[in-house]
């Protein structure tokens, strides 16, 4: 009989992130971050974009990461990181990629203005404007989440509170 309170409360645990501000937040970050990456990555792409990529998917992973960790109440496992720390490692890691995303919002809004000329009916050769604005979008929409979270966090932090939930 023991298991069953056991998963009865993991369940709890799992639904309380999965509605908090954090949980829905992480959602929104994995979400914009799969299209910014697989908008680039399902297109060619050269110079400046590889940038964005590597911002796109280097965050993406690390916040399924942290989004995993947190959903299973696991993050006392982080050596270093994990624990009381936990909060601090959220906060870190939501500034890096806000900071990060900020220069690639520059590279996609300069791809797309270069590619403005083609968004003319009468332009009939491959044009990427289109994958251009779609990826400058999916990128403001990412920052604009880790701006959040990390808003959040730092309100948390300033409470003085420990976990992330």
């Amino acid at each position: 009989m023991p298991p069953q309170p056991l998963q009865s409360q993991v369940r709890k645990n799992i639904q309380k992130f999965l509605k908090s501000f954090l949980g829905i937040i992480r959602i929104l970050q994995i979400v914009f971050g799969a299209g910014l990456w697989v908008t680039i990555a399902a297109n060619k792409y050269e110079g400046s974009i590889h940038f964005v990529l590597f911002v796109a998917v280097l965050f993406w992973l690390l916040t399924l990461a942290l989004f995993f960790l947190t959903l299973l109440d696991k993050q006392d496992l982080v050596p270093l990181l994990g624990g009381e720390r936990w909060l601090s490692t959220n906060l870190a890691h939501d500034v890096a990629a806000a900071v990060l995303y900020l220069p690639a919002i520059g590279v996609m809004i300069y791809k797309t203005d270069r590619n403005s000329y083609c968004n003319l009916e009468q332009y009939k050769h491959l044009c990427l404007y289109k994958v251009y604005l779609t990826a400058a979008v999916f990128a403001c929409l990412c920052c604009l989440a880790y701006l959040l979270s990390v808003i959040n966090g730092a309100c948390r932090k300033c409470r003085g509170e420990q976990t992330v939930i």
